[in-house]
């Protein structure tokens, strides 16, 4: 095993157990190294920092276990154990609902590694090279999971490794092949589309946002912007909706939002499906025909360059959303990009409704659900932010 050694005072933030080491607090990369090795980390005086993967970028190497220990041969068993205990402890294995996030990377101590729980399929995406090179290793350690009953481990990483590293993966099942693929989410059916549909196939990350919007739906008029895979449509359906209208510009999104539904509440004509532009949709409804609207849309700003123009877009989509909503309705607004802080997008939201001349209450501020944790040394790993608004 290679060993990097940091500049002198570089490593700060190793001790209070930050798991990234960036190129700039490295003193020298040995000969011979190589993207995904496991390497020893140094501080300048020789003290063992930890151990973990080495990648060429800004964030050269994603610790995995601090100390000087190395990390032992059964190391993906262990994290893995624990990361199942902790789902377990949150109740989220029931036999209403079998889908939820198993790792979530940084705050499950797997720096670079995704895994959803799909009933018995693992889907699985390295976001490293270490962690592609150790994917047979992780999936045997899944299906030998106490509990877990995890059958397939299906390898989707084609468009979460970074290019650069030129490892051409494949995705692809790493055990056993499923037919079916319906999940169960709090007594709802989804059909999940691992193979061809976006992360790995669901947004489990909206669930608790989800259930939320349930309780408000009832006797409401329901616009689900953004749909995708229509996960709040079906839940406002249930709520008790009057009616739910469901929009993404994807026909292949409301094709599968349509599906859900239909899985649910088959020839229920409270929803209808629109593939269309959302700020398109936003612009011609009719004023006050909503009172009760999602905006859930994809990342506005997936990278800090592109920071201006998605506070930008997030400002113009709310805008649109306060200008249109009924009085006394309820707007459910969301950002999942990782480079928008909580406080900016909130501004942003508020600059809307100040735009708007409404009148807006808070009524609850979202995150990320439980089993997408936030290691407390890695605060980057909280990116979903939410708000619910009543606006007059």
């Amino acid at each position: 095993m290679k060993t990097i050694k940091l500049k002198p005072k570089k490593e700060e933030s190793l001790l209070r157990h930050h798991p990234w080491v960036f190129s700039g607090a490295i003193a020298n990369l040995p000969e011979g190294l190589e993207e995904g090795d496991m390497v020893k980390v140094e501080s300048s005086d020789g003290t063992v920092l930890g151990y973990g993967h080495y990648q060429i970028g800004s964030i050269a190497v994603r610790i995995l276990q601090f100390g000087s220990e190395t990390p032992a041969p059964d190391f993906f068993r262990r994290r893995l154990e624990s990361a199942f205990r902790l789902r377990s402890t949150l109740g989220l294995i029931r036999e209403d609902n079998n889908c939820f996030r198993l790792v979530h990377g940084e705050g499950d101590f797997l720096p670079g590694l995704v895994i959803d729980i799909y009933g018995d399929t693992a889907v699985m995406q390295a976001h490293s090279p270490g962690m592609h090179f150790e994917r047979m290793k992780i999936a045997q350690a899944l299906t030998e999971l106490p509990e877990a009953r995890i059958r397939n481990v299906y390898y989707k990483s084609e468009t979460t490794l970074p290019y650069k590293a030129k490892l051409d993966p494949q995705n692809d099942y790493l055990v056993g092949r499923y037919d079916g693929n319906i999940a169960i989410e709090n007594g709802l059916r989804f059909n999940i589309d691992w193979l061809r549909g976006q992360k790995t196939g669901f947004f489990v990350d909206q669930r608790e946002n989800r259930a939320l919007l349930e309780k408000y739906a009832e006797g409401r008029k329901v616009l689900n912007m953004f749909c995708y895979t229509g996960g709040f449509s079906v839940y406002a359906m249930r709520g008790g909706a009057l009616k739910v209208d469901s929009v993404d510009s994807s026909a292949k999104a409301a094709s599968l939002t349509d599906a859900n539904i239909d899985l649910n509440f088959p020839d229920d004509p409270r929803h209808h499906t629109h593939a269309v532009d959302a700020f398109k949709f936003l612009g011609e409804m009719d004023k006050d025909e909503y009172d009760l609207i999602i905006l859930d849309p994809p990342a506005f700003a997936k990278h800090r360059s592109a920071l201006k123009n998605g506070l930008l877009g997030y400002r113009k989509l709310n805008a649109k959303a306060f200008e249109k909503i009924k009085s006394g309705g309820i707007l459910f607004t969301f950002s999942c990009s990782q480079v928008v802080t909580r406080e900016m997008f909130r501004l942003a939201v508020f600059t809307a409704a100040a735009q708007s001349g409404r009148k807006v209450r808070i009524l609850h501020q979202l995150t990320q659900p439980a089993d997408h944790p936030v290691d407390i040394s890695h605060p980057e790993g909280e990116y979903l932010k939410g708000l619910v608004l009543y606006v007059e």
